[in-house]
């Protein structure tokens, strides 16, 4: 074949190379690498404070360094911010979530767990602050103390269960619950997007080589025209650019469906809602907003001082009710100042007891079905709009740089061509 023929015929292939290579490594640069990879270099840092927004938001410009992290990882905290605002929040309320993890057996799984736990609780208490008074009791007045403990504990633990989900949306605060989640494991934010989108970025890579591959057809007769050495390498960006932009446009646009000389045309990601919302709630109800990390999150979260207060308020009484009648007596021997410290020990230290239990991994397991089913109804409910912004929002801030990503791709690749085939 003629030298002229070799060169038609190669430029689409490499023209749809650089469509899949594009694509290819557009969707490894938002996931890859989780954790920020680069070199610093000096004076960086000093001059990245008057360089454009679209600049600073590089991964590592403003530590100034040269290098990259997944565009999702790095915006870790966004990503869970805006899992909040575009999907959890509308999803429900704290006071949703917590009434599907149903109470009643979150009681009943405490009681199941505590009960040996408060007997030992309440002999430390009474050995460490009245040991000799302790000592003294008779085993059954001791053993009746314990039963009487016990047999409150079900009322104490109901009211507890019962005032946290009553006062849950000023005790819990979800929002910065589920970023600091995702900041802490950033694959988690990963395995979002990877999980509900792995049909749809796989397509688009592939879709890459199809694109490119199209448009190079044109290239070949402009170059037969316009016989000029930059003209490849400049089709070459535009080529890139454009199989990038049509490869997101084709997951997420258009957002209504729409049908056109009789095909309906709708985003890939979008036509399958329901399917996305089983897998997105999955990861949700099991890795995010899971009992553990409520119970955590109302006993050492930024409202925690209310979480305990409300607690130590409902079990004040315990001692007063274990002691029933003889209250008074057992106040006057032993002062009223050791009787009420030991009554606020109980309260202070049984805090932990109430939801410890809430991390049983087994326990976890049953009760985020209620939230896995939860989380799936509503989403697949979701209008378009809001189902592709819940998503698409987390990366459309740095979707340029995956556009020009895609532009240097296809201006280096148009010059390999060039030293290979010559013009």
């Amino acid at each position: 074949m003629s030298h002229e023929l070799i060169n038609a015929i190669t430029i689409p292939l490499f023209t749809g190379a650089i469509g899949w290579l594009t694509n290819w490594s557009g969707v490894l640069m938002l996931f890859y690498p989780v954790s920020y990879k680069g070199l610093p270099v000096p004076g960086l840092s000093a001059l990245a404070a008057i360089l454009p927004r679209k600049i600073q938001q590089i991964p590592g410009i403003m530590q100034g360094g040269l290098g990259w992290q997944g565009i999702i990882p790095s915006r870790a905290a966004k990503m869970g911010s805006i899992a909040v605002d575009k999907g959890i929040a509308k999803v429900g309320s704290p006071a949703e979530f917590y009434k599907q993890l149903e109470p009643d057996k979150i009681a009943e799984h405490i009681l199941a767990t505590s009960q040996g736990d408060m007997r030992d609780l309440v002999e430390r208490i009474m050995q460490r602050e009245h040991p000799d008074l302790w000592n003294d009791l008779p085993a059954r007045v001791r053993e009746a103390v314990h039963t009487r403990v016990q047999e409150q504990l079900p009322d104490i633990v109901h009211e507890v269960t019962d005032e946290t989900g009553e006062h849950v949306d000023q005790l819990l605060d979800l929002k910065l619950m589920v970023i600091r989640y995702i900041e802490a494991d950033p694959q988690l934010i990963n395995r979002i997007f990877l999980e509900v989108g792995r049909k749809e970025l796989k397509l688009m890579v592939n879709l890459g080589f199809w694109i490119g591959l199209a448009l190079g057809i044109p290239l070949v007769f402009v170059i037969e025209l316009l016989p000029l050495w930059w003209v490849l390498p400049a089709g070459g960006v535009i080529i890139g650019y454009v199989t990038n932009w049509t490869g997101l446009w084709l997951i997420f646009e258009p957002i209504e469906p729409r049908t056109i000389a009789g095909l309906k045309i709708h985003g890939l990601f979008l036509r399958r809602q329901p399917e996305v919302a089983e897998v997105y709630s999955d990861i949700i109800a099991n890795d995010i907003v899971t009992l553990s990390h409520i119970g955590e999150e109302l006993l050492e979260g930024p409202r925690s001082d209310r979480t305990r207060q409300m607690i130590e308020t409902a079990l004040r009484p315990a001692v007063d009710r274990a002691i029933g009648p003889a209250r008074g007596a057992v106040r006057v021997a032993m002062g009223p100042r050791e009787y009420d410290a030991i009554r606020e020990s109980v309260a202070v230290e049984a805090v932990g007891y109430t939801m410890t239990p809430l991390s049983d991994p087994d326990f976890n397991a049953s009760q985020s079905g209620a939230i896995r089913r939860l989380i799936a109804a509503r989403i697949s409910e979701l209008p378009s709009a809001d189902f592709s912004e819940m998503l698409r929002s987390a990366i459309k801030e740095d979707e340029w740089l995956l556009l020009l990503h895609g532009a240097v791709l296809g201006f280096g690749a148009g010059l390999v061509h060039l030293a290979i085939f010559g013009v």
